[in-house]
């Protein structure tokens, strides 16, 4: 059967040690068998400062990150989702798109998502505030795509807490789900686990959860807790902490036998108010 991988990272602020230290866990997980692979939201970066970010930009199709995201697919021969880059938009020069690209074996992108539920809150109980739309301009569309293991749906971090997405991915064909993220500490221990596996059972999904994990230049702290959970919401491997990778198989028949046998997604009654 296929191997599916979450990659898991501690990014810093020095984009060239974050690029080798992902291109080492990519390895890993192509030496394990892997044929689609997920990196965590700001895998090349994670900055003493939000704004940061906006000092690495780069245009769509061109740039350091990208040229790395497509030689690593290649190399490795899988399907790579580079979990989030900031991306120019043209619109806003103070922000960027934080954006998920996907690349195929030869190294092309096939699909791009631009973030849409931005982390602008207060977390309950702590002292963390965050303000993304300060520096990030949210995407306008979700994104399904096929891929040799079948419909890829694109989501990242925050996008989590909004069910009516998954739905809507699900509803475009998705049957698996890759998800980059970098939860913060206080929220991840709320709350990741238990929406993870209520994202994979409502919509009867593999879903491939991609963290960032540790203590971060900026003073952040992340949950990690990168986690492959099947169709049925059960667990099938999962790094609790620090940099790794998460490896599991992907059936197409669990996946079939699932929706047959439980037709949740058929029993769906949407039009009753």
């Amino acid at each position: 059967m296929p191997i599916i991988a979450a990659i898991q990272m501690v990014s810093g602020p020095s984009v060239a040690e974050n690029l080798a230290a992902a291109a080492n866990l990519l390895a890993q997980a192509a030496a394990g068998g892997a044929q689609l692979a997920v990196l965590p939201e700001n895998f090349a970066l994670m900055g003493q400062r939000e704004s940061d970010k906006l000092a690495v930009r780069e245009i769509e199709g061109a740039g350091p990150i990208q040229t790395f995201l497509a030689e690593q697919a290649v190399r490795h021969r899988l399907w790579l989702v580079g979990g989030t880059i900031p991306l120019q938009t043209t619109a806003d020069a103070a922000r960027v798109r934080a954006a998920c690209l996907l690349f195929d074996n030869q190294g092309r992108q096939v699909a791009r998502y631009d973030k849409v539920h931005l982390f602008d809150v207060q977390v309950v109980g702590s002292a963390e505030h965050y303000a993304e739309s300060a520096t990030i301009a949210p995407g306008d569309r979700y994104v399904v795509t096929e891929t040799p293991l079948g419909r890829l749906g694109l989501a990242v971090c925050y996008d989590l807490r909004f069910p009516e997405q998954f739905r809507t991915l699900v509803e475009q064909g998705m049957e698996i789900m890759a998800l980059p993220a970098a939860f913060t500490a206080a929220t991840g221990q709320a709350h990741w686990e238990i929406l993870l596996r209520a994202r994979a059972i409502e919509n009867q999904c593999y879903l491939i959860a991609a963290a960032q994990s540790g203590r971060h230049a900026s003073g952040r702290e992340t949950y990690g807790d990168s986690l492959i959970i099947d169709p049925w919401g059960v667990i099938l491997n999962r790094q609790p902490w620090g940099p790794g990778v998460v490896l599991a198989e992907f059936s197409r028949e669990r996946l079939e036998s699932v929706r047959r046998q439980f037709p949740v997604l058929q029993h769906r009654v949407p039009s009753v108010a």
